[in-house]
């Protein structure tokens, strides 16, 4: 299956100190590309993978579940592991909750957290429906593309497959479960302007985690895909200067 132009996974070969990005539900890549290629441009390594069943048409994610996508951000997590002596892992959306699990699971291989409006809870009543739901209608309009900048767009699916939706939900119960395990220095960035993910998101990932260093920056100009919206470069410029003070091995010359 063809893949969404910009939808493309990024790997770049740095320096010591690597950092995985997670994109997140129905998204691609391209979410958070500039990202990417910023952090690679200071010398990082850089894996952006491209979740299964993403960045093609949304029926091929209908038939995708959470363990899948779980299952490329945690083999990515451990290639970057095996080349660099210092791994952050950085998500948006459900790619925050993703990259939450990866941090409870892996302990000590994951040495913070940069998350941008991250996705750890329902926010609608329907959600309760999705059990029986799935199986007579296969899907609902697309969330994606939800920017405050005129000039800018999400290459994301215009339909959410609901079978895949019921998953995400199952994600969530699973993060949440896994939330006290979080031990990691976290920078999370909100917005609250974004229209897809509540606040109630980041109370309960902020009141159940057990990080004692937690920083909270607002993206006030922004909405839910805030690495493309007016912060993005407040997003990029703060989880560099979060990763060379935790990792002084980031401090290596740009390349």
């Amino acid at each position: 299956m063809p893949l969404l132009p910009g939808a493309e996974p990024f790997h770049h070969k740095g320096g010591p100190v690597g950092v995985l990005l997670c994109h997140g539900f129905t998204g691609s890549p391209q979410s958070l590309r500039p990202w990417a290629d910023r952090l690679a441009a200071d010398g990082l390594t850089v894996s952006l993978p491209l979740l299964p069943g993403h960045g093609t048409r949304w029926q091929e994610l209908q038939v995708t579940r959470w363990e899948d996508w779980y299952a490329e951000v945690d083999r990515a997590l451990r290639a970057l592991g095996a080349d660099c002596e210092q791994v952050f892992v950085c998500g948006l959306s459900m790619g925050g909750a993703l990259a939450l699990r990866l941090a409870a699971r892996h302990g000590a291989a994951v040495s913070g957290l940069v998350l941008v409006n991250p996705s750890v809870r329902s926010d609608s009543p329907a959600t309760a429906l999705l059990p029986v739901l799935r199986h007579l209608v296969p899907s609902i309009p697309g969330v994606g593309g939800d920017i405050a900048h005129p000039d800018r767009t999400e290459v994301a699916y215009d339909r959410t497959p609901l079978h895949a939706a019921w998953s995400l939900a199952r994600l969530w119960r699973t993060v949440q479960q896994e939330l006290p395990q979080v031990t990691q220095p976290l920078l999370l960035f909100r917005s609250p302007g974004d229209h897809i993910v509540s606040p109630a998101n980041a109370r309960l990932l902020l009141g159940r985690i057990s990080s004692t260093q937690v920083e909270e920056r607002l993206c006030e100009r922004s909405f839910h895909v805030a690495t493309l919206d007016h912060d993005a470069e407040a997003i990029f410029d703060g989880s560099l200067e979060f990763i060379r003070r935790l990792a002084p091995a980031a401090e290596a010359d740009p390349v």
